[in-house]
């Protein structure tokens, strides 16, 4: 007689790529905002952008996130969580950690977008050519305002800190950058003047407060060390005026970077480079777009 023999049940393997509506969600966390097409070039730029505007409705449905209408635009869709969207991701492993700033209205969502929406087109320029040129650089890998201390209950809060990863066949190289993003929203001065909180925060080191905790070692070097292993390059990426306007914002970052002693020092090793928008959209931010605000020479951003 044949024994009949059941095969053992197969147990289920959860797949390691998240689903869409979850990195929509983990999208939108990250980056506060987006408009349909930048989800749809930051997550599925190959597929039809029916595939994004699905889930998106249906997460809408559920009530974890809604839109505003961009003025002026067609009918664009920037998107945003609601407050029980933000409730969800806050505890989502990539997004740990970070503050979660819902949006609590259509209203307040439309006083962010263009300032929001032009961060994320800058790191779409970088995610399209990492892309092209097979590194890393991926939706988390642009985190907006970071925040940093400067001593004395002053703080610094960068448009985006950038993390990249420049691979070949022999070798990867980590980067980082620190990115203000420049809309022509502020006078030039106060733009260049972010060169010198950049440079406070390069030579900040924390003093130990109080009597008790001074008997304790202080933790060597600056407070960049917590964070970095190398202080981040710093860029300035310009738009919302003519290539006039842009060029003049440039050169008064340079003379900031030569006149001013702090930030001149801290440009001896700390890379610095400005670039217009449109420049790095169009020949990508590996081309010569990008001005050395110590040297004035054009460059790639890797090569500043």
């Amino acid at each position: 007689m044949t024994a009949i023999t059941q095969a053992a049940p197969v147990a289920h393997i959860p797949s390691p790529v998240e689903p869409l509506p979850h990195q929509l969600l983990t999208a939108l966390g990250q980056h506060r905002m987006a408009t349909t097409g930048q989800l749809h070039a930051l997550l599925r730029p190959h597929v039809r952008r029916q595939t994004v505007n699905t889930p998106l409705n249906e997460l809408r449905r559920q009530g974890l996130v809604d839109y505003t209408v961009l003025p002026r635009s067609r009918g664009t869709r920037a998107w945003f969580l609601t407050g029980d969207g933000a409730r969800i991701v806050k505890d989502f492993p990539a997004l740990r950690g970070r503050p979660p700033y819902p949006i609590t209205s259509a209203t307040a969502a439309s006083l962010k977008t263009p300032h929001t929406l032009t961060v994320l087109r800058t790191h779409l320029a970088f995610v399209a050519d990492a892309r092209r040129r097979g590194d890393e650089h991926g939706f988390l890998d642009w985190t907006p305002e970071v925040s940093h201390p400067l001593g004395d209950g002053e703080k610094i809060i960068t448009d985006a800190l950038m993390h990249y990863t420049l691979t070949s066949p022999r070798q990867r190289t980590k980067l980082r950058a620190f990115v203000e993003v420049d809309r022509t929203t502020m006078s030039s001065e106060r733009l260049a003047s972010k060169l010198i909180d950049y440079a406070r925060l390069w030579s900040y080191e924390p003093q130990p407060a109080g009597r008790q905790r001074s008997r304790q070692p202080a933790a060597a070097g600056p407070a960049w060390l917590r964070w970095y292993p190398v202080f981040p390059r710093i860029l300035f990426v310009l738009t919302g005026g003519s290539r006039q306007v842009l060029d003049h914002r440039i050169s008064d970052l340079q003379a900031m970077a030569a006149q001013h002693p702090l930030v001149a020092t801290m440009a001896r090793t700390v890379q610095l480079g400005a670039a217009i928008l449109d420049d790095i959209e169009a020949h990508g931010p590996n081309g010569d777009v990008w001005v050395s605000l110590p040297r004035g020479e054009s460059r790639p951003w890797t090569e500043l």
